[in-house]
């Protein structure tokens, strides 16, 4: 009788995982790198690890739908004549019109001003739909200029001088040439068809020192009356807030890994920046090291999800947030009815990020028109405007909870971590325990 050993189970490497092993393949079969849409999709601290420690004997709760609890936010009092007064402190992130379609960019603006808050233009200007439908409508100042005009400049309520972005700090922007249509194309002044690279960095100016000229620049040109918010990749939180408070910002920007782009290379995306919790803390500390914490006021964009990510940013001393990739799902990207055209693209909903090839079947991030035909701006708005009142009630019903009459009343003695890690970025106890790491004496 033959005695054989019995067979070992095949084990597949942590290391070279089946994405990464498709990724060598796929560089070695093209010998170029990937390029897709979205944000950081490796796994990361976040405010998932963060808990609420609701009131019991030694806090007092407020009665849910009985006691107010006050949502509203002002962005820009430091310097503007006319700061921006919203309803909610959830706002809208940059997303251009040439990354998305006209009739998406329409429904962010009639979202947005259904729920009383504020949506942002992004790079190659300003549409007339978003402008017509926005109550609020913040124009983003990029290193590109394209579609940049004083006209636009004048007719905004705020304007964001773009340094950085999330997804890739320190990288400039793309746009594919299958996206540029000839109306993009003439808002651009590009050619159509081609290929579009925006610059990593302003073309006028290099330094704080010359950040400053530009901001006293801007408001000559809108008469002192617009706020200046600059934005800035999560990379060094601390000093690049500290440098742009010291450049006469009125709001600050922060925009961690999580956050979204329309088209960059995967390696930067995944490799570069840090993750949004991590950025918090140091952010906010600048402020109050300056005296300028809620004189200058902070807004943090990067995988904000719901009503509890809002009352966990707020809790860590920030003013608002901002939402990008789940505003596009509230609009419908993604969508599951749309599964058979994403399978044809390779791909499946939820995981389609290849936002840059213009052929979402959902009719969002693309220029073709009969796919943007698809998208209802009118409908789609109701869907995003329902999306930020849910939100928003269920940061209020975190703040009740925790006694609080104001969302901007949270703080970060209602919080607890479930890791070390986030506890050390957010600056808070691990819970069943007094230890913060990194002080404590420890």
């Amino acid at each position: 009788m033959t005695y054989r050993n019995p067979p070992t189970t095949p084990r597949k490497s942590a290391t070279f995982d089946d994405y990464t092993l498709s990724e060598i393949r796929r560089a070695a079969a093209t010998g170029i790198y990937d390029i897709r849409g979205a944000g950081a999709k490796r796994k990361l601290p976040h405010f998932d690890d963060l808990l609420f420690l609701g009131a019991s004997i030694s806090r007092y709760p407020l009665e849910g739908y009985r006691e107010r609890c006050d949502t509203s936010v002002v962005l820009g009092s430091r310097h503007a004549k006319k700061p921006i007064e919203l309803k909610i402190p959830i706002t809208i992130a940059g997303m251009s019109f040439g990354s998305l379609s006209g009739p998406a960019k329409e429904a962010l603006g009639r979202g947005a001003t259904l729920a009383g808050t504020s949506t942002t233009t992004g790079d190659g200007g300003m549409t007339e739909e978003e402008r017509g439908h926005s109550k609020q409508l913040v124009y983003q100042y990029l290193p590109s200029r394209y579609g940049m005009n004083l006209r636009d400049l004048r007719r905004a309520d705020a304007i964001e001088v773009v340094v950085g972005q999330g997804a890739k700090p320190g990288g400039g922007g793309m746009l594919l040439g299958q996206k540029i249509s000839d109306r993009v194309a003439e808002m651009r002044t590009l050619p159509k068809g081609i290929d579009q690279r925006s610059a990593s960095r302003h073309p006028d100016w290099t330094g704080p020192d010359d950040l400053e000229i530009k901001i006293l620049e801007l408001r000559e040109i809108t008469d002192w009356e617009k706020p200046i918010y600059v934005k800035v990749g999560g990379a060094r939180p601390y000093y690049d807030t500290a440098l742009a408070v010291k450049a006469g910002a009125d709001v600050v920007v922060v925009d961690g890994m999580q956050g979204g782009t329309a088209a960059t290379q995967e390696v930067f995306i995944e490799n570069v920046g840090q993750p949004t919790l991590a950025c918090i803390r140091p952010a906010v500390q600048a402020l109050q090291d300056l005296g300028m914490h809620r004189k200058v006021q902070l807004i943090v964009s990067g995988g904000i999800r719901n009503g509890a990510d809002v009352a966990k940013a707020l809790a860590l001393g920030v003013d608002a947030v901002s939402i990008g990739t789940a505003a596009l799902v509230a609009l419908g990207d993604n969508d599951p009815r749309w599964e058979a055209e994403y399978n044809e693209l390779g791909t499946t909903a939820g995981a389609y990020d290849d936002w840059h090839e213009g052929r979402d079947p959902a009719g969002i991030t693309t220029q073709d028109p009969e796919l943007m035909k698809r998208v209802d701006p009118i409908a789609a708005g109701r869907r995003l405007a329902n999306y930020l009142k849910v939100m928003t009630l269920e940061a209020q019903t975190i703040a009740r909870a925790c006694g609080k009459n104001s969302l901007h009343n949270l703080e970060p003695e209602d919080l607890v971590a479930l890791t070390i890690e986030a506890a050390a970025m957010a600056g808070v106890p691990l819970a069943g325990t007094n230890w913060i790491p990194g002080k404590n004496g420890f």
